[in-house]
């Protein structure tokens, strides 16, 4: 699995706040930290910074380079910005992150992308916003994201499409098409781009002692269909427990055999089913309730576990 360190995101208070001090050691540590525990790149979510992006983002890029030699991901819509970020990148080839099929958003950002040889994230989102079903989503790359690249010669091999994970709570619906849009998107176009999703997204609006579980749960039905990248938390030793164990095929303890039937049964196409939890373990219980409303099969809500 090839893990997009995630925590260097404007929505941390402690991010904002080392930004406007511009805590250079805050970043360069959380940076480190991030690719000692498994992280290949690392996403820079600085939000639009439109008073101060063209000199913030090139700051960010000499202080996290500095310590660490990973891609580094420049998430913003604020395209200024993200040149003026990229002009100081002197290591790994870095990620733009992101562009959409919506019209403008698709006739400048690749061109960025080519220009600076990057790797570009491509959201199947257009102008009406994100389809719910998974074959609409799949139309979306190969009718409008992959002739664009194709048009202006940028390298599939660079591509990466992000079918767009959204919350369990309150759209509940897309989460079980999100997963069979992964599954497609690896046989829509040959040779097929990269496949990356923003994992923690499912658990967005989720009471934080809750929001783990929902990550890895989701997390070993898309490692079933096929799923090799995504922008996530490495520091969760309990989500990288789950990465290992799949990918080890390892089913020395009840969970983790528990996590491998679910990777298998979503993989074939087949929903999980209970004969495969034993009732009296209360976190092989967890697991397939995480499961139930994953699948929209029981309505979420911020209890459930206990329901």
């Amino acid at each position: 699995m090839y893990i997009i360190g995630e925590n260097i995101h404007i929505i941390s208070e402690k991010v904002k706040q080392a930004l406007m001090e511009k805590n250079a050691s805050f970043f360069q540590e959380l940076a480190v930290k991030q690719v000692e525990a498994g992280a290949q790149a690392l996403d820079l979510n600085l939000g639009p910074r439109k008073k101060d992006g063209e000199e913030i983002f090139p700051w960010m890029v000499d202080t996290v380079q500095a310590v660490v030699d990973v891609p580094l991901s420049f998430d913003s819509t604020n395209l200024a910005a993200i040149e003026a970020g990229l002009k100081r990148i002197t290591k790994a080839q870095p990620i733009i992150n992101s562009t959409s099929a919506e019209p403008e958003r698709l006739e400048k950002v690749p061109l960025i992308a080519k220009k600076y040889n990057t790797r570009l994230v491509a959201l199947t989102m257009g102008m009406s916003g994100i389809p719910v079903a998974a074959d609409e989503r799949l139309s979306i790359a190969v009718e409008q994201l992959i002739p664009r690249m194709l048009e202006v010669d940028f390298p599939i091999s660079d591509l990466i499409i992000d079918p767009l994970v959204l919350t369990v709570s309150g759209c509940q619906q897309y989460c079980p098409q999100l997963i069979e849009a992964v599954r497609g998107l690896q046989y829509a176009w040959d040779p097929s781009p990269m496949i990356s999703v923003g994992l923690s997204n499912v658990s967005n609006a989720v009471p934080n002692e809750g929001r783990p579980l929902i990550n890895r749960v989701y997390l070993a039905m898309l490692m079933g269909v096929g799923l090799k990248m995504m922008i996530a938390n490495p520091m969760d030793l309990k989500q990288m427990e789950v990465i290992r164990i799949i990918e080890n095929r390892d089913d020395s303890t009840a969970v983790g055999r528990l996590y491998l039937k679910i990777a298998d049964h979503t993989a074939a196409g087949e929903e999980p089913v209970f004969d495969d939890v034993d009732p009296s373990d209360p976190e092989q219980m967890e697991i397939w309730k995480t499961v139930q409303i994953l699948l929209n099969k029981v309505i979420y809500a911020d209890g459930y576990l206990n329901q």
